[in-house]
This record gives structure tokens, C-alpha cells and sequence, in this order.
């Protein structure tokens, strides 16, 4: 499997698609984006895109190919998180905290909610 790469809004989007339907056609990508209904030469120049980077790869029927995912969902949040972290927070998670406590103004709940996750790791 070829190094994951940040993808594109659009090409996230269809890969979001692709993961809920676990395999499909173009034009079920398209049904999928209701209401704006992309064209389809669009969408499929996006698979086709993803394809190359290592994302999809698909099944032939003659011309007609049915597109499935090759990397995971889980795998591909894995590395934006990590991509995150690096690029926003210098590789610090007690940065990401900070900014989420400081910047995000959470509420005493949810800090102690994150506590209690933490908690639980140590143990």
C-alpha cells in the first residue's frame, strides 16, 4: 500500500461515501450527494484520482467499475490526527489540550470527562 496523503475536501468527501457504502458505482457516489448531484465526469475523474493515490481500487464489469475502499476510515483518521498534531501542535499533545481547553472554552463537564479518560489509560 502506497504512503497516505492528506486528500482533498472533495476527495474526502467521496471517500466518506465510499466508506458508508463499503463499495459502489459512480453514480451511487453521486445519488449520495443529494442535493447538488455533481457531475458525473467530476466524480469520476475524483475516484479515479483516488485510485492512484492508493485509496479505492475496483472491480470491472466491461466499462462499468465498481469502486471499493483500501484504506481504512480508522486509518486514514489515524493519520490526519497525527498530520494534526505535527503540523498544528508541534507534535505536542499537551498542546492540543491546551488549545482545546484554552481556545475551545470547554466546559467544566467535558474537562472532567477527559480526566476520566485519562484516568482510565493509567490504569
Amino acid at each position: 500500500m502506497k504512503k497516505l496523503e492528506a486528500l482533498t475536501k472533495t476527495e474526502e468527501r467521496v471517500m466518506q461515501i465510499l466508506w458508508d457504502l463499503k463499495k459502489g458505482f459512480v453514480k451511487d457516489v453521486i445519488a449520495k450527494m443529494a442535493p447538488e448531484k455533481p457531475p458525473y465526469n467530476t466524480i469520476s475523474s475524483v475516484v479515479r484520482i483516488l485510485e492512484k493515490k492508493g485509496f479505492v481500487d475496483h472491480k470491472a464489469y466491461g466499462k462499468t467499475h465498481e469502486y471499493f475502499p483500501i484504506v481504512s476510515k480508522s486509518a486514514y483518521k489515524k493519520f490526519t490526527f497525527k498530520n494534526m498534531i505535527s503540523n498544528y501542535f508541534e507534535g505536542s499533545y499537551e498542546k492540543l489540550v491546551s488549545f482545546m481547553v484554552q481556545e475551545e472554552e470547554l466546559s467544566e463537564k467535558e474537562i472532567e470527562e477527559i480526566k476520566d479518560i485519562i484516568g482510565k489509560i493509567d490504569k
